[in-house]
C-alpha cells in the first residue's frame, strides 16, 4: 500500500480535491489572505493551507458543512463582537458554507494578525540586539 499516495503538498492540490463549490470557498479566502497578507509565504501545515509571516499567521480548512479559518486565539478574541453570527472557539472560526463568506471581516482579521505577527518580530529582534550588547558589555569588563 503505498502511504505517500494521499499526500498534499501545494495548497492548489489541497483545494483541487473538493467540489467546485467548495473549491470556490477555498479560492476566496486563499485570495483575500493574498491580498492582505502579500509578503506571506503559503504552505501546507497540519494537512491544511497555512500561511507563515514573521510565525504562523493563519490556516484554513473545508470541513463538511464549513470553512474553518484558523487565526490564532487572538485573531477571534479581538474580534468576538463581529463574529456574534459564527460558531468560534479559541483559535478557530466556522464559516458556513450555506453563507456568503464575509470577505472584509477576514480581511480585517488577517491585517490584525499581519501586524500583531510584525510587533512581536520586531520585539524578538530588539531583545536579541539588547542580549547581544549585554554579553558585549560584560566582556569588555
Amino acid at each position: 500500500m503505498d502511504e505517500n499516495k494521499n499526500i498534499i503538498s501545494t495548497i492548489d492540490e489541497y483545494i483541487n480535491q473538493f467540489s467546485p463549490d467548495v473549491q470556490e470557498k477555498l479560492q476566496a479566502i486563499r485570495q483575500i489572505i493574498r491580498e492582505n497578507a502579500p509578503q506571506a509565504k503559503e504552505k501546507i501545515s497540519w494537512q491544511m493551507p497555512t500561511y507563515d509571516l514573521y510565525g504562523n499567521l493563519v490556516h484554513f480548512a473545508a470541513n463538511k458543512s464549513h470553512l474553518g479559518f484558523y487565526p490564532g486565539a487572538s485573531g477571534v478574541e479581538n474580534f468576538l463582537d463581529k463574529l456574534a453570527e459564527y460558531k468560534n472557539s479559541k483559535g478557530a472560526i466556522q464559516f458556513p458554507y450555506s453563507k456568503p463568506l464575509p470577505a472584509e471581516l477576514v480581511a480585517e482579521i488577517v491585517r490584525f494578525r499581519v501586524a500583531e505577527n510584525k510587533k512581536y518580530e520586531e520585539y524578538k529582534e530588539e531583545y536579541k540586539k539588547e542580549k547581544k550588547q549585554s554579553k558585549k558589555n560584560k566582556e569588555e569588563k
